[in-house]
């Protein structure tokens, strides 16, 4: 457990950093034989784009510094559960293992709404763990929309007093 630890407060580092660019803070890492070779935290805003997820960027970083598409003996930690889109992308890219942190019962395909990774029927299915540092992981989320709510609530608050 100390292992997964480790690398998933690598993930919150990554989630934390991409919060103070005003990202929802979600962080991925991927590790091959114990070393990180990818980082990655939510791009965005930053790109204006809807596929820039943490473990889009991650994936995409990874292969990069491996100079292949195929990510076998690849391990990711990323601190939400992952969406149907970046679900796919990891199938696809054939990692082998998934650790992940807060579970998301409104977009999780990891288990939560399904378990599209585990799922026999694709080509390439992932071993999971969920809720690794869970708590940690769901107050950066929690804090960074009750933020949000809150600068949102006082903008509406400054323009009924103009």
């Amino acid at each position: 457990m100390k292992e997964r630890e480790y690398f998933m407060k690598k993930a919150i580092a990554a989630a934390k950093r991409a919060a103070k660019r005003d990202e929802v803070p979600v962080g991925a890492v991927i590790v091959k034989d114990g070393e990180v070779i990818a980082v990655a935290g939510n791009r965005k805003e930053r790109e204006n784009c809807a596929v820039y997820h943490a473990e889009i960027v991650a994936i995409k970083k990874a292969c990069r510094k491996l100079g292949n598409w195929y990510l076998d003996g690849c391990e990711m930690y990323v601190t939400l559960e992952p969406c149907p889109m970046c679900a796919g992308a990891l199938i696809n890219s054939r990692l082998d293992k998934l650790y992940f942190g807060a579970y998301d019962p409104k977009a999780g395909c990891c288990g939560s709404l399904c378990n599209l990774v585990e799922d026999g029927r694709f080509n390439h299915t992932l071993k999971v763990e969920g809720g690794i540092l869970k708590e940690e992981c769901a107050a950066l989320l929690s804090e960074y929309f009750r933020q949000k709510r809150a600068l949102n609530k006082a903008a509406k608050a400054d323009r009924k007093g103009e």
